[in-house]
């Protein structure tokens, strides 16, 4: 299986926006701490986390053509993740249907780090560390407020088991003990 400097290696090397790479490394984070908060074993909260720093790997060929977003990147890796890694990346893109904990925690993580971060950029110090789960909770209510991040996706934590407290709680204090490596 591919490593995490491998596969790191690869998403700065296919993706040239840093604000991207952030957000691979942010679902990355998020995967990771869901992974431990499931009770996963240490290999699998690898893999999770490995899923979430490749997902988006073919955005940037994809961006004009929205249809082979995650087919790209499917192909790309086939051979080198296992075929339940495969699956959630095609099932984050709704290329294919969500039917484990894994397809569902990648589909929830990744518009959850955009949200986060616009939590983070309106604060004055810009900072993850000003963000709390509060104010996540005001802001989801906003439905002009980081309007990417779509909110249907987002309570997909529910098919994980959790409310959206607990979820938010998990993927906030992820991504702060990773602010530094996002810039945040």
């Amino acid at each position: 299986m591919i490593t995490r400097e491998e596969a790191y290696a690869l998403v700065t090397e296919r993706i040239p926006q840093r604000n991207l790479v952030s957000h691979c490394v942010a679902t990355e984070l998020i995967m990771r701490a869901l992974a431990k908060r499931l009770g996963l074993a240490d290999e699998d909260v690898e893999r999770w986390g490995i899923a979430g720093l490749l997902h988006d790997l073919d955005y940037a060929q994809t961006a004009e053509d929205f249809e082979r977003h995650g087919h790209v990147t499917a192909e790309e890796l086939r051979g080198r993740i296992d075929d339940e890694m495969l699956h959630a990346i095609l099932a984050h893109a709704d290329k294919v249907p969500r039917e484990t904990a894994f397809d569902h925690a990648l589909w929830c993580a990744d518009p959850t780090t955009g949200f986060i971060v616009a939590a983070a950029l309106i604060r004055p110090e810009k900072k993850l560390a000003a963000v709390d789960v509060d104010a996540l909770k005001k802001r989801w209510k906003e439905k002009a407020f980081a309007r990417g991040a779509s909110r249907e996706q987002m309570a997909g934590h529910e098919a994980l088991g959790l409310d959206r407290d607990e979820f938010l709680a998990i993927s906030l204090l992820a991504m702060q003990r990773g602010a530094s490596e996002l810039g945040l």
